[in-house]
């Protein structure tokens, strides 16, 4: 079906498939939007009494309207197979949630808080679930739950046999083996959190599903089912006549008060569990506001008293072109705060991890020891925005503060500050003088100026030939457009070192570096940006000690400016002072740890030490970061080539020559891509290719003789006399 139009939805994908169908990713042509279509199993479609029934009960569920339910568009047929159209959900089920371990307190409280909501919304319309588990709970990136599958999976096929003695009226299907327990939409999916009415084959009503949302928070708080057995027999017997462990003997961090929510939600007998879910749902409501049990700080220690961690901004449009406006209207509103004194704000290294993750803002304060967290959304529309943000308390889970922002894209920057007082006010910070006048203070009045400066600075992180041209091309739109422009003329001075340094021995970008360099200066002498770029200008110069000068003095005036460790690191390194440069590593994780161009001199600093260990650790972070990376940006070669260096370094041949390849294919001109499969080879011991590959890129602008001479990947090199007549008086025996 890819690539087919159905009615009028364009196939993208397929997105999975399972008992009840398959499900693609489709593009609604006509409202310009990206759908699921979920299509009816092959096995149902002969049989009209089921498709008559599957279509009644997906127009009950389209009518539901409920932000904890997923929404259905639309029902119709192709080809004699019915299929729904419903919302597109980016995120995780709860059961990949889950898988085996328990979700913190405070996580779960909010997570069941929405859950009861959807299913109060549901059984007010008198329509009930009957399948509510794990693998039917969705996600949302921004930790939002969506109920899915309302009525689909009353049409799991059954094939009852009596069990017992004296024609018992309990049903089982036949017996499978237990890691079949959870497939989705499959009757023996079903049975682990079936109500003991559901098991005996009684009429049932909302009640069922508070004894499977039940025996979900039970899983939530344990990490195992309450209910398990080797065949759907043994299930049903515990389902019907055995209590499950106790949850708090499982997990002795829950609060007891919790452990009663739950034990009250799976009661055996109807009349004695919570009669509604909106019952349900307000004991749990009460425990997130009331109880601090569970809520223990990381490590034992108490959260800083005003912190915040700011949450990447969810992208609504969900065209990936605007992720670097995305991702540069969230750093600047970390930046804008920074500037607040009393407010500790966490670097964007310590939030990217969860950029796009189905996780809520108390679990990112609880990891990350905030006392505040910022999430927020944006939706871009040719000159419109609409911006979302929301300030919510650890502790509590409670929102100390919320906007929306209904603006034109020119208004940007109001908004940036707008954000920034109204945090202050709500935590009861009072700004100094200097702090409003900073807060205050606009990057530049034109605001297309400031698109491309964001898309020129998404493209200089990845520091191959292509990607620095189109970096300097924006950088020099936006002076163009704003000559009074100080960040871009500082990204442009960055961008010529970078392509002096790697690609092109020529004068003239040191001297185009330099001059940006000085007009970014005079335009705001504190500028940290400028200073990093001047290093790194300098650091090509082969001039170390000023460039060391300047990359502190940034670091100063901005703790996590972009770049600034990674000067830093590479002057040390080069220049033999590989001891201060492995000074820097914890600080450097800390506030840059997202900067994948940062933790190679560092590592090769831990190597030529002959710190195996620690710097077998440090690669180990680096890859992670590194694939972080090529899963928000895939078409960052870079970070793939570097990625291949790791496999190699790790021993995992197969996927370093892969990722090698698909890199050198992409850019197979790219002295930096040359010299890094240069570093590819000379890790799997192959000294031939990595010989030549050190020629290619020399060959193709790569000119820095110094860190090749001192570079631990080429080790199997370093002895080679061919090789040490390359680099000549640059070798140093490491």
């Amino acid at each position: 079906m890819l690539g087919e139009t159905i009615s009028h939805y364009h196939i993208l994908e397929r997105l999975g498939g399972g008992g009840m169908g398959v499900v693609y990713k489709a593009k609604d042509t006509r409202l310009d939007r990206n759908i699921a279509l979920k299509f009816l199993p092959d096995e149902y479609c002969a049989d009209r009494q089921a498709v008559e029934r599957f279509q009644r009960e997906a127009r009950a569920a389209s009518a539901l309207n409920h932000p904890n339910i997923c929404t259905i568009h639309d029902i119709d047929e192709y080809n004699g197979r019915p299929f729904i159209a419903m919302e597109l959900l980016e995120g995780q089920t709860l059961k990949h949630r889950i898988e085996g371990q328990p979700i913190p307190v405070d996580e779960l409280l909010t997570l069941g808080v929405q859950i009861a909501e959807g299913l109060e919304a549901a059984h007010a319309k008198g329509i009930v679930h009957r399948d509510i588990k794990p693998a039917n709970i969705f996600i949302t990136v921004r930790g939002q739950t969506k109920i899915l599958d309302f009525g689909l999976a009353k049409l799991a096929p059954k094939r009852p046999r009596p069990l017992g003695e004296g024609g018992s009226s309990i049903l089982a299907t036949v017996a499978k083996p237990p890691e079949d327990l959870t497939t989705p939409g499959t009757a023996l999916g079903t049975v682990a959190y079936m109500s003991p009415e559901q098991a005996r084959g009684q009429d049932v009503d909302a009640r069922t599903d508070i004894f499977s949302f039940g025996v979900v928070l039970y899983e939530m708080a344990t990490g195992q089912p309450a209910f398990s057995g080797n065949t759907s027999a043994v299930i049903f017997d515990a389902i019907l006549n055995r209590a499950p462990i106790s949850s708090v003997r499982l997990n002795p961090r829950l609060p007891a008060e919790l452990e009663q929510v739950i034990n009250k939600a799976i009661e055996k007998s109807p009349q004695a569990r919570y009669q509604t879910a909106a019952s349900l749902r307000a004991d749990l409501q009460r425990l997130k506001k009331d109880s601090d049990s569970g809520r223990a700080a990381v490590a034992g220690v108490a959260p800083a008293e005003k912190s915040v961690a700011v949450l990447y901004f969810e992208n609504l449009s969900g065209a990936k072109e605007d992720e670097y406006f995305r991702d540069g209207m969230t750093e600047d509103v970390i930046t804008e705060l920074s500037k607040i004194r009393n407010l500790r704000i966490f670097p964007r290294a310590a939030v990217l991890a969860y950029r796009d993750k189905p996780v809520t803002g108390p679990h990112v304060g609880q990891d990350l020891n905030a006392t505040y967290v910022l999430g927020g959304s944006l939706r871009r529309a040719g000159n419109r925005l609409r911006i979302t943000a929301q300030l919510v308390e650890t502790r509590s889970g409670h929102s100390a503060w919320a906007e929306r922002y209904d603006r034109e894209l020119k208004d940007v920057f109001e908004v940036q500050e707008e954000i920034a007082r109204s945090i202050t006010q709500a935590l009861r910070i009072t700004l100094t003088p200097q702090e409003e006048k900073a807060i205050a203070h606009k990057p530049t009045e034109n605001t297309q100026a400031y698109d491309y400066f964001l898309r020129g600075r998404s493209h200089a992180r990845r520091e191959t030939r292509s990607d620095m041209e189109f970096a300097m091309q924006m950088y020099e739109q936006a002076i163009m457009l704003d000559p009074g422009f100080a960040l871009a003329h500082a990204g442009l001075a960055n961008a010529c070192a970078t392509v002096y340094e790697w690609h092109e021995k020529s004068p003239r970008w040191i001297e185009k570096g330099l001059s940006s360099c000085e007009q970014a200066l005079k335009l705001e002498p504190q500028l940290a940006e400028a200073l990093v770029a001047r290093a790194r200008i300098l650091y090509a110069q082969k001039k170390y000690d000023e460039a060391i000068q300047d990359a502190r003095l940034a670091i100063d005036r901005k703790a996590d400016c972009p770049g600034a460790y990674n000067v830093l690191a590479r002057c040390y390194f080069t220049s033999d002072r590989w001891e201060e440069a492995v000074a820097l590593i914890d600080r450097a994780v800390e506030v840059n740890g997202d900067d994948y161009n940062m933790y190679i001199p560092l590592v090769n600093s831990l190597e030529n030490l002959k710190q195996p260990d620690a710097a077998r650790e440090l690669r180990d972070r680096h890859r992670g970061v590194l694939k972080q990376q090529l899963e928000l940006v895939p078409e960052d070669v870079r970070a793939r080539i570097l990625l291949a260096a790791h496999h190699a370094s790790f021993g995992d041949t197969g996927a370093a020559g892969q990722e090698l390849q698909v890199a050198v294919a992409l850019r197979p001109n790219d002295s930096n891509i040359l010299y890094n499969a240069a570093c590819v080879y000379g890790l799997l011991g192959r000294k031939k290719e990595a010989l030549e590959s050190v020629k290619k890129a020399i060959a193709a602008g790569y000119h820095n003789l110094d860190w090749i001479a001192r570079d631990a990947d080429l080790a199997c090199l370093h002895e080679e006399e061919e090789f040490r007549h390359l680099v000549g008086q640059a070798v140093r025996k490491t």
